[in-house]
């Protein structure tokens, strides 16, 4: 089967052997996968020889032991395996049914979405709360979308008008392009007293927005880092509001943990409600039930065999691309 893999700073195919099913685990023929451009772009640079994608939707093959909830011929999304290949061998927690309604297209942002409603847990809004959403890349505009379903009051931050027109096309209205608009903005509507959560969900680790962040919240308010940015702050700053400063680890509870991922282990619904595989759920709920728009962030549909070119061209003109799914004929 061929993959998708880095190598020397360019995005390769390579040819590897089938996985053989194994117990815990789903065999899946993918149909489409999710471009994650940010992320795979920095694995690309950064690290040789790694595994490209972690979202898709595909057909269940093969089920090993222990799987019961999917079956042969059966749609699912997957999250959390390298997705850039033909076949996949899923973790049982990671691979969920995609329910009636839900494209393909749709669901093969599934992994994305877990992150960005993760994101969103880890800020722990109320109804009615105040979040800025500083970047407005695929992850940003999710998240902002998310938040803006659940009545969160959403201010989004973004420098590019192609992104800001996206967010405004959803129905929020507090969208800024610099920072001094955000801040009077923020003030009024706020009277003053800052948000109570900011996401940041820009990608530049020469660069910490976190400072920036600790300035716009409330007394007590939380900073959650999405994107991969630099991670310095002035502690008195800090101090001065109580503030907190929280990762967000991927798409939840269980991710890296082998004994749920790799030993098929569930937590118990009592001590930990919202796992990842939980999450991948509740964001093919949401799609279903249309109280989110996926389908309209999608700009580029390419071919498998064509996928390493799009790096390259989303490096010359990256404003004009969101949401990119992989088309697996």
């Amino acid at each position: 089967m061929r993959a998708l893999k880095s190598r020397n700073g360019s995005a390769v195919f390579v040819d590897l052997p089938e996985p053989p099913i194994q117990p815990q685990y789903v065999k899946v023929r993918i149909t489409y996968s999710s471009v994650s451009i940010g992320t795979e772009l920095l694995m690309i640079r950064t690290n040789p020889e790694a595994p490209l994608g972690y979202s898709a939707t595909g057909i269940v093959t093969e089920v090993g032991e222990g799987v019961t909830h999917v079956k042969p011929g059966q749609r699912v999304a997957c999250y959390g395996t390298p997705a850039h290949r033909e076949i996949m061998l899923s973790p049982k927690h990671l691979t969920v049914p995609v329910p009636d309604g839900v494209s393909d297209e749709e669901a093969a942002f599934c992994g994305i979405g877990a992150i960005a409603i993760h994101a969103l847990r880890q800020a722990d809004l109320r109804f009615g709360e105040t979040a800025i959403v500083a970047g407005a890349g695929i992850l940003g505009q999710i998240i902002a979308r998310i938040a803006h379903a659940s009545n969160y009051r959403v201010i989004g931050l973004e420098p590019l008008e192609e992104r800001r027109a996206m967010l405004v096309s959803t129905g929020m209205t507090h969208v800024c392009d610099n920072e001094s608009k955000m801040k009077d903005l923020l003030a009024d509507l706020t009277e003053g007293k800052g948000a109570d959560a900011v996401l940041v969900c820009a990608s530049n680790r020469k660069e910490s927005l976190i400072d920036t962040s600790l300035h716009w919240l409330r007394d007590r308010g939380k900073v959650v880092i999405v994107g991969d940015t630099g991670g310095e702050f002035d502690r008195d700053l800090l101090f001065a509001k109580e503030a907190s400063i929280h990762i967000s680890r991927a798409g939840g509870p269980g991710r890296y943990e082998a004994d749920y991922e790799k030993l098929g282990f569930d937590y118990p619904i009592g001590y930990v409600r919202w796992t990842e595989g939980r999450n991948v759920q509740d964001f093919l709920r949401m799609i279903q039930e249309r109280r989110i728009d996926v389908q309209s962030l999608i700009t580029d549909q390419v071919a498998f065999g064509e996928l390493p070119e799009l790096y390259t061209r989303y490096e010359r003109n990256p404003q004009k691309m969101m949401g990119i799914v992989v088309r697996f004929d």
